[in-house]
């Protein structure tokens, strides 16, 4: 028989820091739904590895603010929220992102990193990489100042002609 788990709403979640801190569950929803957004991707339980740890707590702060004034005019800890909503998922823990990101399998496309090479007329990073290029392939003699100097005239020149 296939166990299947329901996961708890946001609204689930407002009402459980309603009892614990006071207030309405409404005081606390926006917190709720910040936590759980990730469902709208990945409606399995894996999406709390987007905000749900310890770095996730902090970015809760940094949204939402250090505390709440609930309607009660408590000012509750935003992180406490925070940190009740990962329990109440978490089976009473707080993991960490590392918990979270060591967890992924890894797939040969995650690690197929290239840097984009530049192509085009138009100046990109380094001059020196570019006027060194010139150089060696016999385009310019030109120092690096002059070098730099003449390219930012042609394109002067080009932007007034067209």
């Amino acid at each position: 028989m296939m166990r299947v788990f329901e996961m708890a709403h946001p609204l689930h979640h407002a009402e459980s820091s309603a009892r614990k801190f006071g207030g309405v569950p409404s005081d606390y929803q926006a917190i709720h739904d910040w936590f759980d957004a990730s469902k709208e991707h990945l409606a399995l339980f894996t999406h709390r590895a987007l905000r749900h740890h310890a770095q996730g707590l902090f970015e809760a702060e940094r949204v939402f603010s250090l505390t709440l004034t609930n309607s009660a005019g408590r000012d509750i800890p935003v992180r406490w929220i925070g940190e009740q909503h990962v329990r109440e998922d978490c089976q009473g823990r707080i993991p960490s992102m590392a918990d979270w990101l060591r967890r992924i399998k890894p797939e040969p496309w995650m690690a197929n990193g290239h840097i984009d090479r530049h192509s085009g007329d138009e100046s990109c990073g380094d001059p020196r990489v570019a006027w060194a290029s010139e150089v060696a392939a016999g385009r310019t003699v030109l120092g690096l100042k002059d070098w730099m100097a003449a390219r930012a005239t042609q394109a002067t020149q080009a932007t007034q002609g067209a």
